[in-house]
């Protein structure tokens, strides 16, 4: 069967690949190992993310991708190339349209760059919608229906808020805060309370293992692996999740403001759905634990997450692309 139509959520920490009809079918790390020496991509996706943290100085294992937009040009391109090549094979005899998301306060020459990079990784024509409306599509929100729809999608890189109706977006606020950030305040957090240093990747374990955006009555522990920094030895520290609740607050309080803020900015009657329909959440930061319930605190608005929201953004690129006629008018699609 011949693909003609591909989506791609770019995200900052996970990139996925929709095609209509079969679903997500690639979901990778947004990480590339490059050679130094060789200036040649090495590795993309898991087994590169296997290598962070692990390299000689020949070879870097980073994201490219930064607070949602692309740091290295060159870099995002190859890995395109190797998601299309991916999912189509090596037997190709059409060039696939391509819908890829991206954040909803990117800039034009950002916004360029996503369009270029996709073509030239082979895409035979290029649209951009921004996350909000892809992340809505995909968790199964009327957006195109008059009353208000409000999406909250964190993400790793950035957390987008927006509020729609009639297909667009009334009210929106864009923050690079979120997932990593996360990840970040918990590192700090033990290097500050334990003296100990630890990796972007253990990090997210703890995140995964223990984390929550509230305390809770089973202040649970894990062991942590880390390098002492006074001794420079390894060392294991016992975290409990209640630090872990503490440490992170700081970068959810950002998000909250995001939220406030576009409530503040909706008009009456459309904030009045919004009351009454509640907000969803999106992205795979919306796994956290009371996330939800938090943000239901903070605002006195409903709050529910989204079925498998990791997957949303990548879902709202395969219904629009299933229907691009229609989105290209509604939508007014990038190309």
């Amino acid at each position: 069967m011949f693909v003609r139509k591909i989506g791609i959520d770019l995200g900052t920490t996970n990139s996925l690949v929709f095609i209509p009809g079969r679903g997500v079918v690639l979901n990778e790390p947004t990480v590339v190992a490059v050679s130094t020496t060789e200036r040649r991509v090495l590795a993309v996706g898991q087994s590169a993310k296997e290598m962070i943290g692990r390299t000689p100085e020949t070879i870097v294992a980073h994201r490219p991708m930064r607070d949602g937009v692309i740091a290295d040009y060159r870099v995002v391109e190859a890995m395109l190339r190797h998601f299309l090549g991916q999912t189509l094979g090596s037997f190709r005899i059409l060039r696939p349209d391509v819908m890829v998301s991206v954040p909803a306060g990117i800039t034009s020459t950002e916004r360029r760059a996503v369009l270029e990079a996709a073509r030239r990784a082979g895409a035979r024509e290029a649209y951009v919608v921004k996350e909000p409306i892809l992340a809505a599509i995909g968790a199964g929100l009327p957006i195109h229906a008059s009353s208000g729809s409000m999406i909250v999608n964190v993400g790793g890189g950035t957390s987008e808020v927006a509020i729609m109706s009639l297909g667009g977006i009334v009210s929106w606020a864009s923050v690079r805060v979120a997932g990593n950030r996360i990840d970040e305040a918990i590192a700090e957090m033990i290097k500050r309370t334990h003296n100990v240093a630890i990796g972007e990747r253990t990090a997210e374990n703890i995140k995964i293992a223990i984390g929550s955006a509230m305390p809770t009555d089973e202040n649970i522990a894990m062991e942590v692996r880390g390098r002492d920094l006074a001794g420079g030895l390894p060392k294991i520290v016992k975290v409990y999740a209640n630090d872990v609740t503490e440490a992170i607050a700081d970068p959810l309080r950002d998000i909250i403001r995001a939220v406030k803020q576009v409530l503040r900015d909706t008009p009456p009657e459309l904030a009045a759905d919004v009351i009454e329909n509640g907000m969803v959440l999106s992205g795979g930061t919306a796994l956290l634990r009371n996330l939800d319930r938090l943000l239901e605190q903070s605002t006195g608005v409903p709050t529910r997450v989204a079925e498998e929201p990791l997957l949303c953004v990548a879902r709202g690129t395969g219904a629009a692309l299933e229907s691009l006629e229609f989105f290209k008018r509604s939508l007014a699609l990038r190309r």
